[in-house]
This record gives C-alpha cells, structure tokens and sequence, in this order.
C-alpha cells in the first residue's frame, strides 16, 4: 500500500469560480500549493475571463509508474476531491505531471462518483469528450504570441531568431510548436538529466517525439539525442548553457536562477518569457531587469493555457465545440490584451517596460476593485 498527501487551495473567487491545475510531483506541499494558488488569481484575472484562483495536486510521483497506477492514484484522489469541485465552484485542471490522460481519469471517476454527466467540471479534457481544441497546446502558443507582441513592440522579429526552451513536456511542445511554426529555431531543450543541443533546430519528427518522451514516464531527455543525428546530450547542464536570443523556461518553478541569469545577459540574451510558473528566481528577476533585457512573468506569457481552459468552460457550458481557428483567434485577442495590459502599468519613465510591474498591478486591480465592489462579507 502506498500512501500520498492530495490537496487542493481555494484562494480568491471574487471574479469567478476557482479555477487552476492539479500538480503530481513529489515536492508538492501544502506552502507550494498556497503561492501557486495566490499568483493563479491574478493570472486569471488578466485574462479577462471570469476565473479566480486556485491550486493543487499531491506528492504522488508518476515517475516510472505504470498507466494502471497512474488511473488507480487518479481514482483515489478523486474519491475526496470531487466533493469540493463542481461546474460553478471550482473547475480544475492540469500542471506539473497531469496532462490529458490524468485528467481523463480524473474526469471518469468524477461522473462515476456525482452520477452526473458533466463535461465542465474539469478541463485539459480529450477532445471526443468536452475538451477543447487547442487546449493541449495552448500554454506554449499563447506564450509565443505574447513574445511576439514584445518583440514587435521593441522593433525586432521572432523569425530567425534562436531559443533555448527548458523542460521536453506539454507545456515545451507547444512552445516549441509554435516557435518553430513562426519561423525561430529551437536549438536548445533540457530535463533534469541534461541538454540537448539542436544546432539546425528542430523539425516536424522532433517536435512529435517530444510527446514520446513525456509519456515515457522516464522523465529524461537523454534519448532525444540518441534518436535523431546531429544533436548533442550534455549530462547536468541546463538550457541556459546554450548561447541563445530568447530564453523560455518550460519547465518549474525557480529553474532559472541569478547565475544562469548572469550567463545568459552575457552571451547577449534579448528576451526572456517565463512560461513556466514561477520559472525565474528573484535574484533572475532582478538581473533581467536591471539589465533592461524583455523580460516578461508567467502570469502574463503562460496565462493562454488557463485563457483556453476558460474557453473550454463556456464551450461545456454551451454545449458545442469551436473550430480551430475560432479558439486560436479568441487566443490571440487574449493574449493581445494581456500584452496590452502589462504596457499600461508597466511603462516606465525612460521608456523601458517593466513586464512584472505591469502584470501585477493590471491583475491587483481587476480582483481588487471586484472585492471592494462586492462589499465586506
């Protein structure tokens, strides 16, 4: 028998249901959780969508497990999370080690246990049955289309340009997807064994395998180099060894600490986009920005995911499904906003913009101005 700690943090629903993903990883705990939860509020209240905030997941590893171990842990931390979850309470979804196969196991014990069918009380869902298109890829296309806004705002372009992308799981593939399709070159992507070095960048073949190895369940890129010719496995390296222009992390949080800041300002780094949540330590921060390198929070660059999500929501509450395209134009005008968002409170007086600033207060203010107007209860 094995036993795990599950948990789920209610944070703030002034502008919506509680709304954020459910994390596997054994460093889950319950002060993790709280900080997610807290920064989730302000990332769903930039998105415009009427979300709040929340978080969850367990010390569960699903490192080496097998499919029936996974389903069988899924169950289990169904059977008490389903009281607390609901369509117009809180809608999870999926983080760190849940993807669209947890949450298929999830959603199943969740109809089996309510005796009701409903498609809106998770998302992240598999498309025959109430997901969204786009939601897979969504986190890392969102995230493109806010360093495109960035870049086109300080007068240069994302084609031709080079990015190291850490992490090889859902949220590195759609960036990486997305990158690639706009005409960059991914030449870098890592997990906790090493780096690998893509010096053409990567292709269609690439891309497709990334899945591969994130179902493996073996949490190593390693094997990303073995299979395909003219890539190099550096062991115990981060991405932020390769000399780069852009620098996305994909992966946790804090995996981008003062000195890979130091190492990537020096090998003249332009901008940086945190799609990880949390990515980036203070001390990175504060590098970035006294540098005056583009540098731009998760709240804002990886809010496409959770923006999607909500599509989902109102695509489950109307009982339809949108095209391609309809979700992928909605995305652009999100993330546009967002984009417009951090400029309004972020500018500062010598013209530089201060992408943290700007989220934090464009996202105070929403939730702020929703608790005042509601009154004190």
């Amino acid at each position: 028998v094995q036993t795990n700690l599950g948990y789920r943090v209610q944070f703030n629903s002034a502008i919506g249901p509680y709304k954020g993903g459910l994390r596997f990883h054994k460093a889950v705990n319950p002060s993790m959780l709280k900080f997610l939860g807290f920064e989730q509020t302000f990332k769903n209240a930039l998105t415009t969508l009427p979300m709040g905030g929340a978080k969850g997941g367990s010390d569960f590893d699903p490192t080496g497990k097998s499919n029936a171990e996974i389903m069988r842990f899924c169950q289990a931390f169904m059977l008490e999370l389903w009281h607390n979850i609901g369509v117009d309470t809180d809608v999870p979804a999926g983080d760190v080690g849940v993807g669209g196969r947890e949450i298929g196991f999830l959603n199943g014990m969740y109809q089996k246990l309510a005796r009701k069918y409903h498609t809106g009380v998770l998302t992240g869902k598999g498309e025959t049955w109430g997901g969204s298109i786009l939601r897979p890829e969504a986190t890392g296309f969102g995230a493109l289309y806010f360093v495109q806004h960035m870049l086109h705002l300080a007068g240069k372009k994302l084609e031709g340009a080079k990015i190291a992308i850490s992490g090889f799981g859902n949220v590195a593939w759609g960036a990486s997807k997305k990158a690639t399709e706009l005409g960059a070159k991914v030449i870098a992507i890592s997990g906790p064994d090493g780096v690998v070095t893509i010096p053409n960048g990567m292709n269609e073949e690439m891309i497709d395998y990334m899945l591969e190895l994130r179902a493996s369940n073996r949490n190593i890129v390693a094997p990303f180099a073995e299979k395909f010719a003219g890539t190099t496995f550096t062991p115990g390296k981060k991405a932020w060894s390769v000399k780069c222009d852009i620098a996305l992390p994909c992966a946790f949080q804090n995996e981008l600490n003062g000195e890979d800041a130091q190492h990537l300002i020096d090998n003249n780094v332009t901008c940086v986009g945190e799609i990880s949540n949390m990515g980036c330590t203070p001390e990175a921060i504060d590098l970035f920005i006294d540098n005056k390198i583009m540098y731009a929070p998760g709240k804002a660059v990886n809010a496409g995911g959770v923006a999607t999500s909500g599509l989902e929501m109102s695509q489950n509450a109307m009982h339809l499904s949108w095209s391609a395209a309809e979700v992928d134009e909605k995305l652009h005008a999100i993330m546009h906003g967002i984009h417009a968002q951090c400029v309004k409170y972020g500018t500062e007086p010598d013209g530089y913009i201060n992408y943290v600033k700007g989220a934090n207060i464009a996202g105070f203010m929403k939730v702020a101005h929703a608790m005042m107007g509601q009154g004190i209860i």
